[in-house]
């Protein structure tokens, strides 16, 4: 845990100061692009329009040999768009994945200034956001990024679940938890509901 006059320190030299109250803004609907489709990467000027958050998902939905085409597909639709009030965010892959690092330094490198969050799966306890809230501020100072992204974590493991307020607390970067049902649900071998009905046995 961080002392309290430290809380709030760039945790690395050059990075911008962290936020002491997060932004204000509406996020009543997430739309999540799968940004190695080229196709569905074109109906994002539209979806501006509509929508408050958008966000490229680059984890679970995204095949294993599309995960640097769905990172290079997030990066070319960040450039190519103004989201003006629109929120811009990014669910990276897990930190034990093999693609988790280029994530961030790729698209931190390339689209910084523009992304608004990092949302972080499998999230299990406070040193999952430690570990991503140091890469982070490492990135901000190398590429002069003027605000601080933030950090979403997921819940999907009964650990995660049992260190939610660690988690909450673990950085002025956490923008906010969320509860990945279907993941909990497998880590605990429950049955539970499935998308359309009711679980098969």
């Amino acid at each position: 845990m961080k002392l309290p006059r430290s809380f709030f320190k760039p945790l690395t030299l050059g990075a911008p100061a962290p936020l002491r109250e997060l932004p204000i803004k509406l996020e009543r609907m997430i739309h999540f692009v799968p940004p190695h489709m080229e196709k569905l990467r074109a109906k994002v000027p539209e979806l501006i329009a509509q929508v408050d958050v958008v966000l490229g998902n680059l984890e679970d939905a995204i095949p294993a040999d599309a995960k640097e085409a769905a990172r290079a597909g997030f990066i070319e639709m960040a450039k190519a768009h103004d989201f003006g009030e629109t929120g811009l965010w990014t669910r990276i892959n897990a930190l034990n994945s093999p693609w988790m690092l280029d994530d961030i330094i790729e698209i931190v490198g390339a689209v910084g200034n523009k992304l608004d969050v990092v949302m972080l799966p499998k999230v299990e306890g406070p040193w999952d956001i430690h570990y991503l809230d140091q890469l982070l501020a490492q990135m901000e100072a190398r590429h002069t990024i003027e605000k601080p992204i933030l950090i979403h974590a997921i819940l999907e493991t009964a650990q995660g679940v049992d260190n939610v307020v660690a988690i909450a607390t673990a950085s002025p970067r956490m923008h906010g938890v969320s509860l990945g049902p279907a993941d909990l649900a497998a880590s605990r071998a429950m049955k539970t509901t499935r998308v359309g009905g009711g679980h098969p046995e």
